[in-house]
């Protein structure tokens, strides 16, 4: 069974920063694409950013766009998100999903229904 485990969650201030991690107990995951996806109280799970097998190609939520950065080490089955300027509505659980179809696809995935391995989550909370 292939396991997804988040880290590096917190507590933070308004304008601070956090890095996530994802370590994927299978190395086979290097050759699909993984995202991150977060979900507030009292509302739906929304795609954060996604970055393709390589590491060569990322994609972003509008409202994360220039703050927030994804990247991998697929050497280490690692997935990251770098959050820079926190903002209190960035408070969530921030889980990582990761795809098994389609090894060495560059197409983006936004939706959750897409992914087929979710993590636990860690949760973020940003004080004003």
């Amino acid at each position: 069974q292939v396991q997804l485990v988040e880290s590096g969650g917190g507590l933070v201030q308004a304008g601070g920063s956090l890095r996530l991690s994802c370590a994927v107990s299978e190395r086979t995951f290097s050759r699909y694409p993984m995202a991150w996806f977060r979900q507030a109280p009292g509302k739906e799970r929304e795609f954060v950013a996604g970055i393709n097998w390589s590491g060569s190609n990322t994609y972003y939520a509008h409202s994360v766009k220039g703050r927030f950065a994804i990247s991998r080490d697929n050497a280490k089955s690692t997935v990251y998100l770098q959050m820079d300027s926190l903002k209190p509505e960035d408070t969530a659980v921030y889980s990582c999903a990761g795809r098994n179809n389609s090894p060495y696809d560059d197409s983006y995935y936004l939706n959750t229904y897409e992914y087929d391995y979710w993590g636990q989550g860690t949760q973020v909370t940003v004080s004003s």
